[in-house]
């Protein structure tokens, strides 16, 4: 039975088994490396449960503001995130880890500024296709008008540099453009400039067509540039079906790096096989479908900004968990994008967290009008 206070189940659910099994893969993965390094083998499993905590209660914050507040300081919101990949970019205020300068350090931890970016952009653009509603099928200009702050943003990702976030958040804006009425022929234009840009960035900068050869032919230099691919291929390889069992990995003793972060799918596969692999996929799918469904529903309720915001989160973390699911399988070539939900990560883990919120207040928009319309935020 429906209530003022009932949310998608489905959806619910789903969530919470890609964060469950996240912390327990991230305390699987991550025991070896923190035992040796930090002499604490739960380090960053005790980490991971206190983002997943303090994810979970901004998201029943953000449940109980309306949209239309959000919707109010979009563009606020973009260019606090613009100014926020500038702070990251100045000696002394950035912090730099392996040779990139991605986060804003906060104490005990560093806020990685591309994850705020994300989520904002997206606030940004579902606001711009609101306000220009009906407007875009008939005007060239108008696509071309949320692009040049996100185009700021881009430039500044691309310097960190971050080419992943830049190809995430683009993919992402240009698909919620084209759900929002982009005339075909622009969409296919800013399709294809793009597509060209990224070729010359991966042609003039050579450590991204190291990568990119190396994704080509991983065995061509197993203990150079492909160490991290064949390595991620053996980890599903010994995982075949059913796993090696849980705890029992073999590639995280050190011989996959970034194992409980950007390579977590592949300790997934070796310990819980193709059954646990696949099980992931599926969980995603579904994610991915109630959101769609979410954002057409919300859409045929006459809710542009709502029915974006769906569209534009279930692109996003599908994208982003595609991306990173198939550089693990090496079927893409090697990013530094987490995998939502489940990769160690403060800054992902949470803003991740407040994304599904906004979702779910979409949801609860859509299906209960009257109840939010009385519940304004004074």
């Amino acid at each position: 039975m429906n209530t003022p206070y009932s949310i998608d189940r489905r959806l619910l659910i789903v969530t919470m088994a890609l964060l469950g099994i996240g912390v327990v893969m991230v305390g699987s993965a991550s025991i070896s490396v923190a035992a040796s390094k930090l002499d604490s083998p739960l380090f960053f499993f005790n980490r991971q449960i206190i983002f997943a905590v303090i994810g979970m209660g901004l998201a029943c914050c953000v449940m109980t503001v309306q949209l239309s507040f959000w919707r109010q300081i979009a563009p606020l919101l973009l260019l606090i995130g613009v100014g926020f990949l500038i702070l990251v970019l100045i000696p002394g205020v950035g912090r730099e880890v392996n040779g990139s300068r991605r986060w804003l350090p906060l104490g005990p931890i560093n806020i990685q500024v591309a994850e705020i970016i994300k989520l904002f952009s997206i606030i940004y653009v579902a606001d711009y296709l609101q306000r220009h509603h009906g407007q875009l099928s008939g005007s060239f200009f108008k696509v071309f008008g949320p692009l040049v702050l996100l185009g700021v943003a881009a430039i500044l990702l691309l310097i960190q540099p971050d080419m992943g976030s830049v190809v995430v958040i683009l993919s992402t804006v240009l698909a919620m453009l084209f759900l929002g009425g982009a005339r075909l022929d622009v969409f296919a234009a800013l399709m294809t400039i793009l597509v060209g840009l990224f070729a010359a960035l991966v042609w003039l900068a050579p450590y991204r067509m190291q990568r990119l050869q190396s994704f080509m032919d991983p065995w061509a230099d197993p203990f150079g540039s492909g160490f991290q691919l064949t390595q991620a291929l053996i980890a599903f390889g010994r995982g075949d079906w059913l796993g090696v069992g849980l705890g029992s990995s073999m590639q995280k003793l050190f011989y996959l790096p970034e194992a409980h972060t950007d390579f977590l799918y592949s300790i997934l596969a070796e310990e819980l096989g193709l059954i646990g692999a696949m099980t992931v996929l599926v969980l995603f799918f579904i994610f991915i479908w109630r959101a769609l469904t979410i954002g057409r529903a919300a859409e045929v309720a006459g809710h542009v900004f709502g029915s974006q915001i769906a569209y534009g989160i279930g692109i996003w973390l599908g994208l982003q968990a595609c991306v990173n699911m198939g550089v693990n399988m090496g079927a893409l070539p090697t990013k530094g994008l987490t995998l939502p939900l489940m990769s160690y990560g403060g800054s992902s883990l949470v803003l991740t967290c407040i994304a599904i919120a906004l979702l779910f207040r979409v949801d609860f928009e859509t299906r209960f009008p009257e109840q939010s319309a009385a519940r304004v935020k004074r």
